[in-house]
């Protein structure tokens, strides 16, 4: 064994940034438990933050339009772009949970503080400061989460509140994406995008990985490998268009919730059509990714050959994902569960697609 390996590993090094350095103590000391803590002043953020850094907890007034444009501009320099980013909430509150996925928060811890809790979610958002700064695979898998985390913004938050959504917004997150996954793993993308706050935007973001390893798998052109990245990404646009009641229920839908949110795939339709701009595909799979090969499924009951090949591989990574997330009124299948139960669905989805989607969905285990 050299000396080299004889020295104990480094502890992460954390970057506390508070508009109150006084109230920022307690959590100070937590956070020091698992990490070297520089505590500053929010005006003072730098730049370009040393290499070292794991990660940068955020403990902001987020009820101040002040002290959130002055994060927002700090955190705008490329040097935070891949860094992992966790706020502190002062209350349970809506907002302030919104503002800082807005701000690019990786996870949000509350207060009163749960020490034990907050570093299990220190451990899982930052990772230690050697494995952070060595491996090209893990800033790269940074960077492409926070890529498709902006797309999720602009289209749960930004865009029910009139803000327009481009092509351009979706084309400039899309190569950070297929990066991510190619550089590191399927595996270490849902493992990274299973930590998120939001259930619709980890949904999406899990589809959006699935999707793009399965393109990979299947050896597709680059160009066709994007377009299945952007209309993955968009798929459950609709979404941001149904009641939150009923999008983040705590449980079963009722028949009439079921009918609100089958309204989605229409919703998100007709938004993509009024932006203009979106290519057909983006549309047809937005529209119809709940449609099934025997007619039984919605919006407009097609059937066969009616419904397209990327329609088809949407369907069956969207179905698969569904059934391994946890679900607060179950627990989330098992991977080979998922997939037997997409066999037992006989001629609903493309019986050659979900063969070649076998090693995919089973060697995420």
């Amino acid at each position: 064994m050299t000396a080299l390996e004889n020295q104990p590993s480094p502890k992460r090094r954390l970057l506390l940034a508070s508009d109150r350095i006084d109230r920022s103590s307690e959590l100070a000391g937590i956070l020091q438990s698992v990490g070297e803590v520089d505590t500053i002043s929010t005006l003072d953020i730098p730049e370009a933050p040393a290499d070292h850094f794991a990660g940068i907890v955020v403990d902001i007034n987020l009820r101040s339009p002040e002290s959130v444009q002055l994060i927002r501009n700090k955190l705008r320099a490329e040097a935070y772009r891949s860094m992992p980013r966790l706020f502190v909430l002062s209350d349970a509150l809506h907002h302030g949970s919104m503002q800082a996925w807005a701000l690019g928060a990786t996870d949000t811890i509350s207060r009163p503080f749960d020490a034990q809790g907050i570093l299990q979610r220190i451990r899982s958002a930052f990772p230690d400061t050697v494995r952070f700064d060595a491996t090209a695979s893990g800033k790269a898998l940074n960077r492409g989460i926070a890529a498709a985390h902006d797309v999720m913004v602009k289209i749960f938050e930004k865009l029910p509140a009139g803000i327009p959504l481009t092509i351009s917004d979706v084309m400039e997150a899309e190569n950070q994406i297929l990066k991510a996954i190619k550089q590191s793993s399927l595996r270490e993308w849902l493992t990274t995008v299973g930590r998120h706050h939001t259930d619709s935007y980890r949904h999406c973001l899990f589809v959006t990985g699935f999707a793009v390893a399965f393109a990979q798998h299947l050896g597709m052109r680059e160009d066709d490998q994007r377009r299945l990245t952007r209309a993955s990404l968009l798929h459950d646009v609709g979404k941001a268009f149904i009641p939150l009641a009923v999008l983040d229920k705590p449980g079963k839908l009722t028949d009439q919730e079921i009918s609100v949110m089958r309204q989605h795939p229409r919703l998100g339709y007709e938004a993509l059509v009024a932006q203009g701009s979106f290519p057909p595909e983006m549309l047809d799979v937005v529209l119809h990714h709940h449609e099934l090969l025997d007619g039984s499924g919605y919006p407009n009951g097609l059937r066969g050959d009616q419904i397209s090949d990327i329609v088809r591989l949407t369907t069956i990574v969207d179905i698969y994902t569904a059934l391994v997330e946890k679900r607060a009124y179950r627990l989330p299948f098992t991977h080979t569960e998922a997939f037997a139960t997409m066999e037992k669905m006989g001629g609903k989805l493309d019986p050659h697609l979900l063969h070649a989607f076998r090693p995919v969905a089973l060697g995420t285990h």
